[in-house]
């Protein structure tokens, strides 16, 4: 049961709109051109005028052709953003070499496109596109033409100088590409996990509307049935025996009854407030979500030997369950022969413990269970344990989720030093008195 992230997108993940690149891009050349001829006109200092609007040319050339053939709302693919930004730097790298190399003050922008890529972009990209600017930098810092001034005068830069700008851009490549990235890359998987697990959540409570729908139905026809048959009733007993139309009478009379069972059974499903099945004992709950995994091949035992009184009654809610039921799947799924099940209450607290004689968890990563997109499931079909079920090792992020919205923390160990893991939920009790005020929890 031990975990490893899983960092892989999926195949059609596209990071970016074409909109937002070429937003950006057009405030690049409008700001390129601004500078370029404010040097030549404004200040007067001579610089390759044509050459520098050719590339600023180029740019603004590119953003027309995208626009005209794929439109604003083109999702990128991962490999053309990394393409389109690639192009960016190579043009801005072009601007800089005519204009004085990393000793022109706008050699910092290098780090824009680094910037959006470590946001933005998986981290092959993004690593790529750091090189690629770490390249740029390092050729302008050598290979370039003077830094454009006033005519007459020159300009000297120490090379200390201009090496501590090389390193200062250098280091602004590396903690923009690594860090940057790192933070944006958490924050997408804390994104696309809560995503999974309200859909997983909503699926339950849309599950537990259609019970209640139908229970709403059942009561409503039920006094037009009744209705229907008593009237059926009286047509009998004024039919001559024997005659087509007792014959017909006898047959709603039947249909009816049939159709008060079906009722009766919809009826059964809802759980409105005043359900008797709406809350429930802890150890009639954990028997209620570990049975569907009872005919897995492994034996799952419960226990309450740390238990003051009667079990404590608690609200049968969509997240109580699923959280509790799928921590039972998972150790289920890895088990050897055996799952205890162990749960306990007083005063103040009740907990759940969950433990099974599997391989248990890594001792390394434990403190990172519950992260999402963490699993230890194969993912290769052709692997040595591809008989196992895969996943996206979400289950364990939506549970903890899940229980921790009841007001449940969550602890993960290992019950013995050569495995079994164990997961122990512990609620106050103060946290069921709100669902659960009109009963005491005893």
């Amino acid at each position: 049961m031990t975990d490893q992230p899983d960092l892989a997108r999926p195949p059609g993940w596209r990071p970016l709109r074409l909109q937002s690149l070429v937003l950006l891009r057009w405030l690049a050349v409008a700001g390129q051109t601004i500078g370029v001829l404010f040097v030549q006109w404004g200040l007067g200092f001579p610089l390759p005028l044509w050459q520098c609007l050719a590339l600023i040319a180029l740019s603004a050339a590119l953003n027309i052709g995208l626009v005209l053939r794929h439109g604003n709302s083109l999702r990128l693919s991962a490999r053309f953003a990394a393409l389109l930004l690639a192009f960016d730097l190579c043009q801005l790298g072009g601007l800089l070499a005519l204009t004085g190399g990393l000793q022109n003050p706008f050699s910092l922008l290098l780090l824009a496109p680094v910037s959006v890529s470590a946001t933005t972009l998986p981290q092959r990209p993004a690593l790529l596109i750091a090189v690629l600017a770490a390249t740029i930098a390092s050729l302008i810092s050598v290979l370039h033409l003077p830094l454009p001034w006033a005519p007459g005068e020159i300009i000297v830069f120490n090379r200390i100088y201009v090496i501590g700008i090389w390193v200062s851009i250098i280091c602004g490549v590396v903690f923009i590409s690594a860090y940057t990235n790192r933070v944006a890359h958490d924050s997408r998987q804390i994104a696309d996990a809560l995503a999974a697990t309200e859909l997983a959540l909503s699926r339950k409570e849309q599950l537990s509307a259609l019970d209640g729908l139908a229970a709403a139905a059942a009561h409503e026809l039920g006094t037009p049935l009744s209705t229907i048959a008593l009237a059926a009733k009286e047509m009998r007993a004024e039919a001559e025996e024997g005659s087509p139309l007792a014959e017909d009478v006898e047959l709603i009379i039947a249909q009816t009854a049939r159709c008060r069972a079906i009722l009766a059974k919809l009826r059964n499903l809802g759980s409105d407030p005043a359900d008797p099945f709406a809350e429930a004992p802890l150890t009639d709950i954990l028997a209620e979500v570990a049975r569907p995994h009872e005919g897995r091949g492994k034996v799952i035992l419960f226990y309450s030997e740390k238990a003051a009184g009667l079990p404590p009654v608690l609200p049968r809610s969509v997240g109580l369950l699923y959280g509790l039921g799928n921590l039972i799947e998972n150790a289920t799924d890895f088990a050897r022969q055996t799952v205890r099940i162990e749960s306990g209450w007083d005063q103040s607290t009740i907990s759940v413990s969950i433990t099974d004689d599997g391989p248990g968890f890594a001792p390394e990563l434990i403190a990172r269970l519950g992260e999402p997109y963490l699993t230890s499931r194969p993912r290769d079909p052709a692997g040595s344990d591809s008989h196992k079920p895969g996943g996206l090792g979400l289950g364990i992020f939506i549970a903890k989720t899940l229980l921790e919205r009841t007001g449940a923390r969550l602890k993960f160990d290992n019950d013995q030093p050569a495995g079994n893991a164990r997961v122990t939920i512990t609620w106050p009790r103060s946290a069921f008195a709100a669902q659960s005020d009109s009963r005491v929890l005893t």
